[in-house]
């Protein structure tokens, strides 16, 4: 193995990494948090100006002997992700990554893993609200777990809707894509459904949703963005979220509904916890509910399965292009 640090481009991670096996490694990841052998480093984040923010994510695995840190910049002219990876063993940097590709992969297998411990298990009917760059990887997540016989498509731009109607139905076979003309006409009846907005105000009330529907609410990261009312939380039986100190930190939804008491916050369940307890119904609602803030253990994830192949023989020399995302690869074949 290379004892020099390697370069790991977007289109090299789409490549190493399908969004199958991003799932896998991301529920082993998990499972490592519930047992104490790995953890997260929390969220920090700073105010450039001018609607910028810079930020920093971080986790180790003490099982697998990596730890490492996702940096990136959000400006209103775009964004740029590098992910450093390191051993823990004696502080060697075994690569550096560009991670807006990583990004995607990570948030919607976080995504798959939610709705594979929480969906019913036949559900096969979704609908996905938002057209942005992470809904196209929320579906390919959401189907990788639960094959979709229907999936339906709606966000509030028609043109962005119909552009974004047009490329699904062309990648996703044999399902049934529809684009709906509304958001009621979405969500009706659909058995999974996935908010992935970049909403200020919220939008989505718990009458929308059908009887037992799953809900993977994974738009709404910052304390200003909030996609779903309040009524949404007295509809759930089982409400659970990817990390809950980062939940409590910027999560508007579940800060403004669960308030800064511990009490209350007791209904809320970790996705860890969920897989090695398994999922516990702790109010008296009929849907559930899934919140994904983002954590360090899930680009870790990623990272560490893209730096194992490529130094396997995968991978490229060290080399340092200024590329974009690449398209994710959606499955090992």
């Amino acid at each position: 193995m290379t004892q020099e640090a390697i370069w790991i481009t977007e289109s090299d991670v789409s490549k190493l990494v399908p969004l199958d096996d991003a799932i896998d490694a991301l529920e082993n990841s998990l499972g490592e948090i519930a047992d104490d052998t790995a953890f997260n480093v929390p969220k920090a984040i700073g105010d450039i100006g001018n609607g910028g923010s810079m930020h920093a994510l971080g986790s180790a695995s003490l099982r697998e002997g990596v730890c490492g840190f996702k940096t990136w910049v959000h400006t209103a002219n775009g964004a740029k992700a590098v992910f450093s990876l390191f051993s823990t063993e004696n502080g060697r940097l075994l690569a550096m990554l560009e991670a807006n590709t990583l990004g995607q992969i990570r948030t919607s297998a976080m995504t798959a893993v939610g709705t594979r411990w929480m969906a019913a298990r036949h559900a096969s009917d979704m609908a996905i609200i938002g057209s942005g760059r992470q809904a196209l990887a929320q579906i390919f997540a959401v189907n990788a777990v639960r094959p979709l016989a229907r999936l339906r498509i709606w966000s509030p731009t028609p043109e962005k809707r119909h552009a974004f109607f047009e490329r699904v139905a062309a990648s996703l076979g044999s399902t049934q894509v529809v684009e709906a003309a509304s958001l009621e006409e979405a969500v009706d009846a659909a058995e999974i459904v996935t908010l992935v907005t970049r909403a200020t105000q919220p939008f989505f009330d718990a009458r929308l949703l059908a009887p037992n529907a799953h809900l993977n609410a994974v738009g709404a990261i910052l304390p200003h963005n909030a996609e779903f009312f309040p009524d949404v939380f007295e509809r759930a039986g089982a409400i659970v979220v990817d990390n809950l100190v980062n939940t409590q930190k910027a999560s508007r939804e579940f800060m403004d509904f669960f308030g800064p008491a511990d009490e209350g916050w007791k209904q809320v369940q970790t996705l860890p916890d969920v897989i090695r307890r398994g999922l516990e119904k702790r109010g008296t609602g009929d849907i559930t509910l899934f919140k994904a803030m983002g954590m360090g253990i899930s680009d870790l994830a990623v990272a560490k399965l893209a730096y194992e192949r490529a130094v396997t023989g995968h991978g490229p020399e060290m080399r340092l292009p200024l590329s974009g995302p690449a398209p994710i690869r959606w499955s090992r074949n």
